[in-house]
């Protein structure tokens, strides 16, 4: 079959020509899709804007001998327009999208980063959180999804009970005083204790943590998220940590 058509989120964006578009998919179905959008950076395109950062959609693809062309394009939810005028929100945006694009870049099954990044961008235009903890219960379970789930209930090297306050990315976890090495990073109990309520939605106990765990607890999350990935993601210089 020549055609195909799937739900997804745009994620990415890149110049091709005088008017045309490389778009970044991340789909239900078909994992990472990269295709050419002909002529939507032209005012009179049909269906340029809906093809903005973090809309989601339902679109057709040919496929193509190297890149994919995208022929239809119908909005499902017009994230993008909750989220481009707030500065805060649209870095948050900006890093979750930018990590689930390079999470999914060679996962052929992309289902269960689509409805995560889905959930977080929606939460995000509903504000239903501060856009740091937003982004770093996203990190934390984007992370868990694609397999790298930090440990934070106990230590990962002896299993001592926690909360504890150092963080081993060599580890990939909480460490408790026995077992820290002096590569590992003093993150202070409340922070770890921070991440343990982000991953899993204790909600009301993060959004009562002081700024100083907050900031810590960003740092921890942007570190091992770049450890495991190999490089840096670059929208996270967008996300203000003190």
């Amino acid at each position: 079959m020549r055609f195909y058509r799937d739900t997804g989120i745009v994620v990415g964006h890149t110049k091709l020509g005088e008017a045309d578009l490389i778009v970044s998919i991340l789909t239900r179905d078909h994992g990472l899709v990269r295709a050419v959008a002909k002529g939507v950076r032209r005012t009179k395109s049909r269906f340029g804007s809906r093809l903005d950062l973090f809309m989601m959609v339902d679109f057709q693809a040919h496929i193509g001998r190297n890149l994919d062309i995208v022929t239809q394009v119908e909005l499902i939810e017009p994230f993008g327009h909750g989220i481009v005028g707030d500065y805060d929100v649209f870095a948050a945006a900006a890093a979750m999208a930018e990590t689930a694009a390079k999470l999914t870049e060679n996962e052929p099954n992309t289902r269960d980063q689509y409805l995560l990044l889905s959930a977080a961008l929606r939460s995000l235009c509903n504000r239903e959180h501060p856009p740091r903890l937003a982004l770093n219960a996203y990190l934390l379970r984007a992370m868990r999804t694609a397999g790298w789930e930090p440990g934070l209930d106990a230590c990962v090297s002896c299993g001592a009970p926690g909360p504890h306050r150092a963080f081993s990315f060599n580890s990939g976890g909480v460490v408790c005083v026995a077992c820290r090495t002096a590569a590992d990073t003093n993150a202070g109990e409340d922070a770890t204790v921070l991440l343990h309520n982000l991953l899993n939605a204790n909600w009301a106990q993060a959004h009562v943590a002081q700024a100083h765990a907050v900031n810590r607890a960003s740092r921890i999350v942007y570190d091992y998220v770049q450890w495991h990935l190999e490089r840096r993601v670059k929208s996270l210089n967008l996300v203000e940590v003190q």
